[in-house]
């Protein structure tokens, strides 16, 4: 490959004077001008700890892109936090920022002529976000997370954002006063970095070590640690290394690499959302990968990391254990991973985790034979409220069957007012509807509710569904992206409270006690109140968005896109 193969179109010839004259006056030389054009994506805002710290990692990959022989050229886009706007009408921008992010550095990739890309990712969206560009693109490519937050200590244990918001639940209770409160969200989040546990960002950037876009062993180096800058200079190095080699998007994000990632999410007890985003990128790709993919996979793959949320340690603790290569080490002598899967390094991944070592005494990453659970934390559901599947997350809890009468909420505020106000009972299946990708619109995270379930004692006792999301701090019993969604005239539509719902994972179902003609009646009678955010952006992406199934994705070339009349 031509290490200026798209560059070269930009700045040489003397019909390219008038843009070299503006590149010479921003600084870069005729020396600069002549060598490969490496793209330094980022996503610093000021509005949350995720990304605080993507100016400092974009230098660093600068300077090792410099050092290489590149010329880099940094640019950044938006970010929304998961975290800060959770239980807010702000949710609703979360995912849909997965595809503006996407969308953003696709344009000025294509419209700068970037020889290579690296991009730098930190919150839930911006890590499946940059891998999609960078599926679209095509260009050597490597994705560098820039680390989790080490946790806070409150009444001598270590506690994450997930603590604080089940401390919610629990104050609404009773159970946690004022003053404790106050202190648990004075401690949870000391400094900056990504949330602790396996919540979405820690199991994405674990994805993307395990599916061969960051080299193995970078992502979980937290984000406050010495190393960190390090490892950003040798991304920059690797970037023109990759560049050099031509190894590019389609060598690493294969049917067998995205499979590879699909274990590792279930190995680690991974957040539900990486299903949604790993059939998005999938589909960017062209990789023939389906939700079925995921549930056969998680069947036949042992639980082997004791993370948060349902485990005791967080992404710190993974890091000094022997981090991802450890787990990826375990899961290749288990013959779970396929070890000839390319990795930007040039390498496979086999070779790659041959290396990995393991600190002694470590607990966070168990032997096989000795796993949590014997299969993966995740399984697919469907039946007569999900024909097009939903997702239920296992670790956490031991729960496989619940029966139930529904209380059916329009809304997720709606059912966070009965939480908080005492009136869900034992026994109840909560059911969130008209949060879906199309429905909310922006398929909101539920985490303010399951929280506020735990928090009030009530974890164990009943179960949720919705066709939103979770964060991946949730716990319990929560089957997520039921789909159809109601707002594409999906069954949850016609559920009413009182009605008896069964799920049942061993059989894979999740059903209510209807016949099929009183759902279709129901399903059709159903109205949707009048949304108020269909305006600009959540309007367009309303629009255009497909099915959870399939990604919830805006191409119109890709499978799951609304159809409309």
């Amino acid at each position: 490959m031509d290490p200026r193969h798209r560059s070269r179109a930009l700045v040489e010839g003397p019909a390219r004077a008038g843009a070299r004259a503006q590149l010479k006056g921003m600084g870069f030389d005729a020396e600069a001008l002549s060598r490969p054009f490496v793209g330094v994506a980022h996503c610093w805002t000021g509005t949350m700890p995720c990304n605080l710290s993507h100016r400092t990692l974009a230098g660093a990959v600068a300077d090792g892109v410099r050092a290489a022989g590149g010329t880099p050229m940094e640019t950044n886009t938006i970010a929304i936090s998961d975290g800060i706007t959770m239980g807010t009408p702000g949710m609703r921008m979360s995912l849909v920022s997965r595809e503006v992010i996407a969308d953003s550095v696709e344009l000025v990739a294509r419209g700068h002529c970037f020889d290579a890309l690296v991009g730098i990712a930190g919150c839930d969206k911006t890590i499946p976000a940059m891998a999609m560009a960078m599926a679209r693109l095509d260009v050597p490519s490597v994705l560098l997370y820039s680390g989790s937050i080490r946790p806070g200590c409150w009444q001598e244990r270590n506690v994450t954002v997930q603590d604080v918001y089940e401390a919610i639940g629990a104050h609404s209770a009773g159970r946690v006063t004022d003053e404790e409160l106050l202190a648990l969200e004075e401690a949870a989040s000391p400094g900056f970095g990504a949330c602790g546990g396996q919540f979405t960002a820690n199991t994405m950037a674990m994805v993307f070590e395990v599916m061969g876009l960051s080299p193995l062993g970078s992502a979980m180096v937290p984000a406050q640690d010495e190393h960190k800058g390090g490892v950003a200079e040798e991304v920059g190095r690797l970037a023109m290394s990759v560049l050099t080699n031509g190894i590019l998007p389609r060598d690493v994000i294969t049917r067998a690499s995205v499979r590879n990632a699909m274990t590792a999410v279930a190995a680690s007890g991974g957040s539900t959302n990486a299903v949604l985003h790993l059939l998005a990128l999938a589909a960017e790709m062209g990789v023939d990968v389906t939700i079925d993919d995921m549930d056969e996979i998680s069947a036949k793959t042992p639980l082997l990391c004791d993370l948060k949320p349902g485990g005791r340690f967080v992404a710190t603790d993974l890091y000094a254990a022997g981090g991802v290569p450890l787990l990826v080490r375990r899961l290749l002598e288990g013959g779970l991973l396929d070890p000839d899967a390319m990795t930007v390094t040039g390498r496979t991944l086999g070779e790659a985790g041959r290396d990995a070592e393991e600190t002694p005494g470590q607990e966070v990453v168990l032997p096989l034979d000795r796993p949590l659970k014997p299969t993966g934390g995740l399984a697919i559901l469907r039946g007569d409220v999900a024909p097009e599947g939903s997702v239920v997350k296992l670790s956490g809890h031991e729960r496989q069957w619940h029966q139930g009468p529904a209380r059916v909420f329009d809304g997720e505020e709606a059912a966070m007012a009965a939480v908080l106000a005492g009136t869900i009972r034992p026994g109840d299946v909560v059911v969130i509807r008209s949060e879906g990708p199309a429905g909310g619109p922006g398929m909101r995270e539920m985490l303010a509710v399951t929280g506020a379930l735990q928090g009030a004692g009530l974890g164990g006792d009943v179960a949720l569904i919705t066709d939103g999301r979770f964060s991946g701090a949730t716990r319990g019993f929560m089957v997520g992206h039921v789909a159809p969604e109601a707002a594409r005239g999906g069954p949850i539509a016609a559920l009413r409270d009182g009605d008896t719902i069964t799920i049942d994972v061993a059989t894979r179902r999740i059903d209510v006690s209807l016949t099929a003609e009183e759902i279709t009646t129901r399903a059709a009678q159903w109205r949707p109140a009048p949304n108020p955010h269909l305006t600009g952006v959540l309007a367009k992406y309303e629009a255009q968005v497909g099915s959870a199934s399939t990604g919830a994705t805006t191409n119109p070339r890709l499978p799951g896109r609304a159809e409309h009349g």
